[in-house]
């Protein structure tokens, strides 16, 4: 008998997060996870009236896919995948990992080169189709964040079945807000980072693209970024994990970026000319994420934190970057983090990871459960 909390999930992805309905075509693409949870997605969808469409992939598979991988081979999987997403008008993709790492001794070039060739089928998913993207959860990702199979599993199912419709009424004034503003300047330890995202707009997160949700983003103009970012939470990034990472702008540009691992950092960033600047800036404020996982789906919607993305911007809040790259990394401002400071136009909007001001006051933890 399937877990009961499978097809709570499922009515919340194909409900509450794409919105199916009757003629709409789903591609529910699928890494690692049980079969009895794929079923509840197909049942879900065709209770909706949808059509759903079924991709299962491994992990060690993809691994194996990558190693060796050519242009030949990324344009041709390129062409089926955007043909086939172009025939969809909803995407969730359920992807559990058994090993976190298992694409770590992928060439560097062979992914640099497969990310490239395969952004046209990414940029179709985002900017025309419904989509949601979600982990699984299993022993690895309960290892990462330092719980036991069955607590995280418990911690999981809540999260990703909370009140987000609550979430969605209470971000409305951080969306105001953040849309109407100009300057931005961001303090915390190490960090001191002005820029500007005048007319770039914003977007709220509350479970309608991933769940776990919680967040509002916007984008830097292109050129604003001036200072330094210290994150203080570790980073994945095509198998390889990054902690300290330490980013200086000057004019927009990442100049000056250090690590763990250095080299391979620099790397990354010399993906393409876009990788050196930021296509995102968002706030985090899940009210039941306390703790960074090295999972970013689950680390940039922590309460009280905040992500600055180099690479490619989103089409909603577009600066006109375009890149390979859209590596979200992550800084929490809470007290125990070493505290820290949002201002938008001079004004203070959130201290040592609380919201300020009264109308914002909502988003807080204590509010939002």
């Amino acid at each position: 008998m399937a877990d009961p909390r499978y097809k709570k999930l499922a009515e919340v992805l194909t409900g509450y997060s794409t919105a199916l309905k009757k003629g709409d075509t789903v591609l529910f693409d699928i890494t690692d996870t049980p079969d009895a949870f794929a079923v509840e997605l197909v049942r879900a969808a065709r209770r909706r009236g949808a059509i759903p469409l079924v991709e299962t992939r491994s992990g060690r598979v993809g691994r194996e896919m990558l190693m060796n991988t050519s242009e030949q081979h990324a344009k041709t999987v390129r062409d089926i995948e955007l043909n086939r997403m172009k025939k969809c008008d909803a995407y969730v993709a359920v992807r559990g990992s058994h090993n976190a790492t298992e694409n770590s001794d992928i060439p560097s070039d062979n992914l640099s080169m497969y990310s490239r060739t395969l952004r046209p089928v990414l940029n179709y998913r985002v900017n025309k189709t419904r989509w949601v993207v979600i982990r699984w959860p299993n022993g690895a990702m309960a290892q990462g964040a330092g719980m036991s199979t069955e607590a995280f599993e418990n911690f999981f199912f809540q999260v990703c079945t909370m009140n987000y419709a609550k979430m969605a009424k209470a971000q409305k004034p951080l969306i105001r807000r953040m849309a109407k503003a100009d300057k931005v300047r961001l303090t915390a330890p190490g960090t001191d980072l002005s820029f500007s995202i005048k007319g770039l707009g914003a977007v709220g997160c509350a479970g309608d693209r991933n769940i776990p949700d919680g967040e509002v983003f916007s984008c830097p103009v292109k050129k604003s970024v001036n200072g330094v970012l210290q994150y203080n939470t570790p980073t994945l990034y095509a198998g390889t994990r990054f902690e300290n990472v330490r980013l200086e702008f000057k004019n927009g540009k990442i100049v000056d970026a250090k690590a763990s691992d250095t080299k391979r950092l620099n790397e990354i960033f010399d993906t393409d000319p876009g990788a050196r600047y930021v296509g995102e800036f968002s706030l985090g404020f899940n009210p039941y994420i306390k703790e960074p996982m090295c999972d970013i789906l689950f680390d940039e919607k922590i309460a009280g934190s905040l992500h600055f993305t180099p690479g490619q911007a989103y089409e909603e809040c577009d600066n006109g970057n375009r890149s390979a790259v859209h590596w979200d990394m992550v800084l929490i401002q809470r007290p125990e983090y070493g505290g820290g400071e949002v201002w938008f136009d001079d004004v203070l909007i959130r201290k040592n990871g609380q919201f300020v001001p009264k109308d914002l006051k909502p988003l807080n933890p204590s509010r939002l459960k």
